[in-house]
């Protein structure tokens, strides 16, 4: 992909960001089969993230997940993880997966260690146990916000929406301590705010905020 997206393209976030701050979040997450466009800068992803504003209108962030991409990838749904201190997609092509497939992703901090940066990290569970995919010291603290949302980019050469099938998460929990025992993601003890949907896609909350699924409005 460009170093950046370099045209002024349509974006839909859907999904929840927590208020507080948490030093780790999982869940599981469906792959599905989006209609993004080949050789455009489209992009669907499903993903976890952790972030923290980095001061002057700069955010610091990891994020793991599964993506589909316009510009590589012939078409495929792949593993990806994204930082702010490489700022860019690292696809895990070892990882195969499908539309149907379910997959579970935790990203996790490490011990505050006192300094600027604190490492984080994500994994995914596959053949049964943790892969790291990802871990890099980042100005977060040892908690920061989380977010879990589906991401739907429409390359502004094209028209602003393509068919993007409901994308569901559940399961989600976050971690208030590194270490610590895991709580699920409830409207009640996690306040959040949300991505609630635009005139293309919707968001539909079985349990605000563990259990829902996003994609296009009126299909299932």
């Amino acid at each position: 992909m460009p170093s950046g997206l370099r045209s002024a393209g349509s974006y839909s976030h859907l999904g929840a960001t927590s208020a507080g701050t948490w030093s780790g979040v999982l869940g599981r997450i469906t792959v599905r089969d989006p209609a993004v466009r080949p050789d455009t800068l489209d992009f669907t992803a499903a993903r976890f993230m952790a972030r923290r504003d980095a001061g002057e209108g700069r955010t610091s962030w990891l994020e793991a997940g599964w993506a589909e991409t316009g510009w590589s990838g012939g078409g495929r749904q792949r593993i990806y993880a994204y930082d702010t201190n490489r700022n860019s997609w690292t696809f895990f092509e070892d990882y195969k997966i499908h539309s149907g497939d379910q997959i579970w992703i935790y990203l996790e901090s490490g011990p505050d260690s006192g300094q600027l940066a604190t490492e984080w990290r994500a994994w995914l569970w596959w053949g049964d146990k943790w892969h790291l995919l990802a871990s890099q010291r980042l100005p977060l603290t040892s908690s920061a916000q989380v977010e879990q949302y589906v991401e739907v980019y429409s390359d502004a050469q094209n028209p602003a929406s393509y068919s993007v099938p409901p994308v569901s998460f559940d399961n989600v929990q976050v971690k208030s301590a590194p270490g610590g025992a895991a709580q699920f993601w409830r409207a009640d003890t996690v306040p959040s705010t949300t991505g609630d949907g635009t005139a293309a896609y919707c968001v539909d909350w079985t349990t605000r905020f563990d259990t829902w699924s996003a994609g296009d409005c009126g299909r299932s």
